[in-house]
């Protein structure tokens, strides 16, 4: 009944939220004598505050309506050009310029961890000028009628592989954390069919290939529990009146919990800076909004996808010890000879450690030696593995050089020379 406590406990604390938003609108209108005094600032600090601790984050958007390309700016629409019950795949539609040529088509698998894809809102913005960008965009497991069946780990292997076939030739894919695994999965089943639609290439970054290696604490709850300890304490079922009434899901607050408790400290410290930022009135708050705001909002998983990743992927090593399955076939890296990889990691990861992610450079053991790449970004932790300044300034251009240095259509090749980093 947990899930429903969770829901119970937030309609009840709805009505004081609404109340706190109506006083914090109250103190903060200029002509209120109060807001212009440190008493009226601290008192629309704290309502604020409030609000926001109690409120449920809705999916973001991804807002990311024009870009750069040769110089000029151009829109950017958003289309959904394939969906199933699980997943919409969208495509950031560039208006391109008149004579410029073709560039690499990328699908980006986001991960199915508890965030929405928007978190890669900033993966996106800094590849849309060079590349045709296409995203999977998750849907909330709590948002699927139980008539629509159920959602696993093969599930999303076949998902990978349907979206391949629908975007046709030399696509190139990159995989975010956790993606990375059924990503891999996907192209070495298709090379082992002889599909002509494999990717091109495929890019890694900071997932969990082989988590025996320089294990984090995300790696060590797993090793420490056994399943049946997952399946009794944080499977739920979705509470009436949500369209996946009953529905054995992941709750993304669990999630959510798990990954504040990380760095709690942190997280602590960010929202006292937040309220002195309002009580001074300086501008900064901003910012926290913005962050909190793409943070706080979470999504379900499906308790089968949930589970069988727990125990393939964190349990038993699946994938690196080549026992992995997908409907009764083994998955053999091996058979991959014509999917260029690259692995990009970051020094400071503490969600997928280092050396896990490059371990698919060993298990793929037959991509030839000019067409695999590994890439190790210094200073960064997990988020800055896909996002930030860093990623901007020297992760992207490497993806973007990898992906039309290893196109299947005789695209030229653009040589970038990037600064920092360590490449191997």
């Amino acid at each position: 009944m947990f899930y429903q406590l969770y829901e119970l406990n937030h309609a009840a604390l709805a009505p004081f939220r609404a109340a706190a938003d109506m006083m914090r609108l109250a103190y903060a209108n200029p002509f209120n004598p109060l807001s212009h005094t440190m008493l009226g600032r601290t008192m629309t600090a704290s309502l604020e505050v409030f609000e926001r601790t109690t409120r449920r984050y809705g999916k973001p958007a991804f807002g990311l309506h024009e870009t750069s390309i040769d110089g000029k700016s151009v829109s950017v629409h958003e289309k959904i050009v394939w969906k199933k019950p699980f997943c919409n795949l969208i495509q950031f539609e560039r208006s391109l310029p008149a004579g410029h040529g073709s560039d690499p088509r990328i699908l980006i698998v986001a991960p199915m961890s508890g965030h929405y894809a928007t978190l890669l809102r900033g993966t996106v913005d800094a590849l849309l000028p060079s590349a045709d960008i296409y995203i999977t965009d998750w849907i909330d497991a709590r948002m699927v009628p139980m008539t629509e069946g159920t959602f696993d780990l093969e599930d999303y292997i076949d998902y990978v592989i349907e979206m391949l076939h629908h975007l046709g030739p030399d696509t190139h894919v990159i995989a975010v954390c956790q993606p990375s695994v059924p990503v891999l999965a996907a192209a070495a089943v298709m090379e082992a069919a002889g599909d002509p639609l494999s990717p091109s290439s495929m890019t890694l970054m900071g997932g969990p290939i082989d988590t025996r290696i320089n294990p984090t604490a995300v790696n060590q709850l797993a090793k420490d529990k056994p399943l049946e300890w997952f399946a009794d304490n944080v499977i739920m079922s979705v509470p009436w009146p949500q369209p996946g009434f009953m529905r054995p899901v992941y709750p993304g607050f669990l999630q959510l919990s798990g990954f504040m408790s990380m760095n709690l400290d942190r997280h602590m410290i960010a929202h006292k800076d937040f309220f002195m930022h309002l009580v001074k009135n300086d501008g900064e708050p901003e910012k926290h909004r913005d962050f909190y705001d793409e943070y706080l909002a979470v999504m379900d998983l499906t308790a089968e996808f949930y589970l069988q990743t727990v125990d393939q992927v964190f349990m038993k090593h699946a994938l690196p010890k080549g026992e992995l399955t997908h409907r009764g076939q083994r998955v053999d890296p091996t058979g991959i000879r014509n999917v260029a990889l690259l692995t990009v990691e970051g020094e400071n990861d503490d969600i997928s450690g280092v050396g896990q992610t490059k371990a698919a450079q060993t298990i793929c053991t037959n991509i030839p030696d000019d067409m695999r790449m590994h890439y190790l970004q210094p200073d960064v932790g997990h988020y800055g593995v896909f996002n930030g300044s860093r990623f901007r300034r020297e992760i992207a251009p490497r993806i973007v050089a990898f992906t039309r240095e290893h196109a299947r259509t005789g695209r030229s090749v653009v040589k970038l020379v990037i600064k920092g980093g360590k490449s191997a």
